[in-house]
């Protein structure tokens, strides 16, 4: 079953979904030019903290669909604005790289790698994740720091196949702490639908949100009370989707059958 009208509110993930590395997938320009045109709000959202809101805006950009900083949502943006309402001016360890140890900078949290000193251990999506980083954390939650994290992908797409993603970290963590993460911020989370909401001004059951991961998107959409949708462009497979629990209301070959 495909759309038969178009929502006032679009959720539109990113890898998989609206482009994949630095190529447009098929259809993505023309849905997101027709849903504009007809009025509907749309935001872009990304579960991975390895750009900054800025850098997305300028991909997207740069490959036709001109966005502003404020019509993306991603993991880092969503973990700052929960730690501001959380432990404003917290100390934190961050398992992570340049862009989300900005954001936190920025939003005015110091970031140590002293265990006694660190209120919160963040994991997050780290290509540099090292030995080093994991004693920190160890002797940080030891010491009473609580554990967070940005998203717990297990693996981010790219063009050929995939990159460990924030699960490999937490697992991690996990595994020589015997603590579980006690908040993970990124989609399925709320506290990411909330922030969706909030930024498109709209109430749940008036947005529809796409993208290429039942366990993330679609399970997040469900719980919020938004329609939703799998597109069969990234991670999702014919096959995972008979199988799987989590069903949504529509399924797309491509981005552009969201279009009535």
């Amino acid at each position: 079953m495909l759309p038969a009208r178009i929502f006032p509110g679009y959720v539109l993930d990113l890898d998989g979904t609206v482009y994949l590395g630095d190529t447009l997938l098929p259809g993505a320009q023309r849905t997101v030019e027709t849903l504009r045109a007809a009025g509907s709000r749309v935001v872009f959202l990304s579960n991975k903290p390895l750009e900054t809101r800025a850098a997305y805006a300028d991909r997207l950009t740069r490959l036709g669909i001109p966005t502003a900083e404020d019509d993306v949502i991603n993991s880092s943006w969503v973990l700052a604005r929960w730690l501001e309402q959380e432990s404003a001016g917290a100390t934190l360890f961050v398992i992570g790289e340049p862009p989300l140890l900005d954001e936190l900078r920025a939003s005015g949290f110091r970031l140590s790698e002293q265990p006694g000193e660190v209120d919160f251990v963040v994991a997050s999506f780290d290509r540099t994740f090292d030995y080093r980083k994991l004693r920190i954390a160890f002797d940080a939650i030891r010491a009473g720091a609580r554990f967070i994290a940005t998203n717990a992908d297990r693996y981010c797409p790219v063009p050929g196949g995939g990159l460990p993603d924030a699960a490999a970290v937490i697992g991690a963590i996990e595994g020589c702490t015997g603590r579980v993460v006690e908040i993970v911020v990124g989609k399925p989370s709320p506290i990411t639908a909330r922030a969706i909401l909030d930024r498109l001004g709209l109430p749940a059951s008036e947005c529809l949100i796409v993208g290429d991961r039942l366990e993330t998107d679609v399970l997040m959409g469900q719980e919020a009370g938004m329609a939703t949708a799998i597109v069969l462009t990234g991670v999702t497979t014919p096959d995972i989707l008979t199988t799987s629990p989590i069903q949504p209301d529509y399924v797309l070959h491509r981005l552009d059958e969201l279009l009535p």
